[in-house]
C-alpha cells in the first residue's frame, strides 16, 4: 500500500538537519525549477503565485538562497505543518511507525515531484497550480509531465494507491491511468441538515488516516474501512471513493 499526500504552506523550521545535502528523486528537476524561480522579481512572484508582499519577499529569498550544495536541510515529514500534518502527528512516530511511513507515504511537491518522508529539502512555496511558464509549458503540471505518473506507479508493484491528496496534486498523477487500484476516502460534516465536506476538518482527518494506517500497518482496503476518529465512521464505498461522514 502506497499513501499520497500534499504538502503544506504553514512550514516549521525549528529541526534542521546540519552538514546535511539535499536528497530528492527529482533534483535535476527540482534545480531546473529554481533556475525559472530565481528570475523572478518579488512582485512577479507575488502576482504568480498570490502572495502578500512579506510573503513574496520571504519566497523570493529562499529561491535566491537553494543551492544545491547546501549543508543545512529539514526531513520533509518534519518540515511541513499544516493540518494535515498536525493529524499525522508525526513527531509522536516510533522507530516501526517512521520505517512504515518511509515506505510508503508520498508527498506531491509542486517543487520536488514526489518526496518521501526523510528526503533532506530547503523550505520552498511553490503550489501545484502555480501558473509557472517553463520550456516544457505554462503551468507545473506540464513541467513534469508523465514523470510522477511514472514514478508512482513503478513503485505501486500492483499495491493499493490510497490518495489522500487534494485534487490540485492528485491531479498531476493522472490517476485515471494507474494501473493499481486507487482509493480515495472522503470525509463529510453534517452542516444545516446537509452532507459538507468542511476543508479544514477534512484536511485534519486525511492526516489522522495516514496516523491510522501508519500505526496499525493497514495494508488492506477492508482494515482502512475501520478507521474511527473524532466521530467520522466509514458509509458508504462507489467507484474507489469512500466515505466517512459524522
Amino acid at each position: 500500500m502506497k499513501i499520497i499526500i500534499s504538502p503544506a504552506k504553514k512550514l516549521d523550521t525549528s529541526i534542521i538537519v546540519q552538514n546535511s545535502k539535499m536528497n530528492t528523486s527529482f533534483l535535476d528537476e527540482s534545480t531546473k525549477l529554481i533556475q525559472v524561480l530565481k528570475g523572478k522579481s518579488i512582485s512577479e512572484l507575488r502576482d504568480l503565485m498570490g502572495l502578500s508582499d512579506n510573503l513574496a519577499q520571504l519566497n523570493w529569498q529562499r529561491f535566491q538562497d537553494w543551492d544545491i550544495e547546501n549543508r543545512n536541510t529539514y526531513k520533509a515529514l518534519e518540515l511541513f505543518n499544516g493540518a494535515v500534518y498536525e493529524g499525522i502527528d508525526a513527531k509522536n512516530f516510533n522507530k516501526s511507525n517512521k520505517d512504515f511511513a518511509q515506505n510508503n507515504l508520498r508527498i506531491l511537491s509542486g517543487l520536488y515531484g514526489i518526496l518521501k518522508p526523510n528526503d533532506l529539502i530547503l523550505p520552498y512555496r511553490l503550489e501545484m497550480g502555480t501558473k509557472l511558464k517553463t520550456i516544457k509549458g505554462n503551468n507545473l503540471y506540464r513541467f513534469w509531465q508523465d514523470k510522477l505518473h511514472q514514478n508512482i506507479g513503478d513503485e505501486l508493484n500492483n499495491e493499493v494507491l490510497i490518495n489522500l491528496a487534494s485534487n490540485e496534486y492528485s491531479k498531476v498523477l493522472k490517476l485515471n491511468k494507474i494501473k493499481s487500484e486507487v482509493i480515495t476516502p472522503v470525509f463529510k460534516d453534517y452542516k444545516n441538515g446537509k452532507l459538507k465536506v468542511i476543508s479544514f476538518f477534512a484536511k485534519k482527518a486525511r492526516g489522522e488516516m495516514v496516523n491510522f494506517i501508519i500505526k496499525n500497518k493497514i495494508t488492506s482496503f477492508e482494515e482502512l474501512k475501520l478507521f474511527k476518529n473524532n466521530g467520522y465512521a466509514f458509509s458508504d464505498e462507489n467507484n474507489g471513493n469512500i466515505l466517512f461522514i459524522r
